[in-house]
């Protein structure tokens, strides 16, 4: 019925997990929301990350820290030399918040792969005035020669000026939005062209994933054939009866003592 679902929130629990981690009262609950949203924000809108390639910024709460994971394509921009840049990043935010702040840099290897770093490449090439067609299979192109199972990125706005909106959409490969099982990345991104506003949506499909909890042994008792088993239990029985008739042979009779 055109309801659509994001694939990531579709997916916590199974093969993905929250961008947030923490447990607060309710009575807190909204004010720590609320200020993960000022710290991705202030993150985001900082100079020194400006060109930094950011993909996400996760954050963990413990009782008297805050652990700021950056996940980037660029970590030498955010550290800067002899880690000047991190130590001006913390106090910025330190000074933002009452808790003591701690940053962690995690470097994202395969940026083609990435559907938030495929949608700020799309939209930072939509703003620099290129044609929409021609970005658009550039990037579908390398992801898929990244390894990539499958790609869809759309857009949508006034594309090339024109007077009124129209979406444009090119995929390659296949992304099973319905199979949870399937590792699906979406990210979106906004270009803030003289035209207007332009949306980017990605979808990156990286093949099935079952999750860490997943136990690759499990069901190998059960695909065993019923067969199989029926032969292996009669040998055990025989094997079984075998043994008890040796141990009867060699006790000695009563007979035979006397």
């Amino acid at each position: 019925m055109g309801q659509k679902v994001n694939p990531i929130g579709l997916r916590l629990g199974v093969n993905k997990t929250w961008q947030s981690r923490w447990y607060a009262d309710s009575r807190d609950y909204a004010d720590l929301v609320l200020e993960d949203l000022k710290i991705r924000n202030l993150v985001n809108g900082l100079p020194e990350c400006k060109n930094a390639d950011i993909a996400e910024i996760e954050i963990v709460r413990h009782p008297q820290r805050v652990t700021i994971i950056i996940h980037t394509a660029r970590p030498g921009v955010i550290i800067g030399v002899k880690g000047a840049t991190i130590e001006k990043i913390s106090t910025d935010i330190q000074n933002q918040l009452t808790k003591k702040v701690q940053i962690k840099i995690k470097e994202v290897k395969r940026a083609d792969l990435n559907a938030s770093l495929i949608a700020q490449n799309v939209g930072r090439q939509l703003m620099g005035r290129g044609s929409a067609k021609k970005i658009l299979k550039q990037s579908v192109s390398s992801a898929i020669r990244a390894g990539a199972q499958g790609i869809k990125i759309r857009l949508s706005g006034r594309l090339g000026g024109a007077e009124m909106t129209r979406t444009e959409e090119h995929r390659d490969g296949r992304v099973p939005l319905h199979t949870l099982r399937a590792d699906v990345d979406y990210s979106t991104f906004e270009a803030h062209t003289t035209y207007g506003k332009i949306g980017v949506k990605v979808w990156v499909y990286n093949g099935m994933n079952y999750g860490v909890e997943q136990n690759e042994d499990a069901g190998q008792i059960v695909r065993k054939p019923r067969r199989e088993r029926r032969v292996a239990d009669k040998n055990e029985g025989a094997d079984k009866a075998g043994k008890s008739e040796k141990s009867e042979k060699s006790e000695p009779s009563a007979k035979t003592r006397s």
